[in-house]
């Protein structure tokens, strides 16, 4: 798996995975490419596209706007995995998928592997998918034997759940900073450090931070105790105040820059 090896190198070299998020087809899907390969060349290790849904629940004001704007330019599922197929080749950074169940459930669900896997699509976060669906998926990935990590998320109020919530999980764990919604924020849940722990006792795969992230301060406080850090409201936000798409892929880009050594 794909993502697996980039953990694996990245543990050899003593470094933690960067994964910035970004909202496929904000401003437009020939920007998010332009915006992908420019991450990719700054150092990113696996990056994450969210595929634009009209009811995006885990998502704060940010992201909804971008979601939002990128419905609006006509963005939609099969532009998609058009973006990720065109990037084939591009880009050396896994690609994976933010994309909620209904649009997975409106496609079928075979279908949607099928497509992800014939497209280069190497992981799926869905936010709103309970264990029972998950358990259908799980069977139709291992059935086909598809290179397809499903990578579950764990809040701070999973505690009691954290054992099951990542049984049979691939890739990595995306391990929810606190309660609420995406979005830059200053404050996490208390004893962050307990909580990455109690996910690591019950699971060997590695363990990434997302939700609120967003400066060098917070990526040097949490880096010790996570295998990775995802970026996204505040890339989101570079986008969407950018005058110019070369003005938002420069700023991403030197961003992810800074990043990265913070992470090396």
């Amino acid at each position: 798996m794909r993502i697996q090896s980039v953990f694996e190198n990245l543990l050899h070299q003593g470094k933690k995975a960067l994964i910035p998020y970004i909202t496929a087809g904000d401003p437009s899907i020939a920007a998010t490419e332009e915006l992908v390969i420019a991450m990719d060349q700054a150092g990113a290790n696996i990056i994450e596209l969210g595929v634009p849904y009209s009811d995006p629940l885990a998502d704060g004001v940010v992201i909804q706007r971008a979601t939002q704007r990128a419905l609006e330019a006509g963005t939609n599922l099969e532009k998609v995995f058009e973006l990720v197929r065109s990037l084939n080749g591009k880009i050396k950074a896994p690609l994976v998928l933010l994309v909620y169940f209904n649009p997975i459930y409106q496609y079928g669900i075979k279908n949607f592997i099928e497509k992800c896997v014939a497209v280069g699509v190497a992981g799926l976060v869905i936010p709103d998918l309970p264990i029972e669906e998950r358990e259908e998926i799980r069977k139709i990935v291992d059935s086909g034997n598809y290179p397809l990590d499903l990578i579950p998320l764990v809040a701070p109020t999973s505690r009691e759940r954290i054992k099951r919530v990542v049984d049979e999980a691939s890739g990595f764990v995306y391990a929810v900073s606190s309660k609420g919604v995406t979005g830059v924020r200053k404050k996490f849940s208390e004893d962050l450090e307990g909580f990455i722990g109690q996910i690591k006792a019950v699971t060997d795969i590695p363990v990434a931070l997302g939700f609120g992230i967003g400066d060098v301060e917070t990526v040097s406080k949490i880096k010790d105790y996570v295998d990775g850090v995802i970026i996204g409201s505040v890339l989101v936000e570079m986008i969407e105040k950018a005058s110019t798409q070369n003005e938002a892929v420069g700023r991403i880009g030197n961003f992810i820059k800074t990043l990265r050594e913070v992470l090396d």
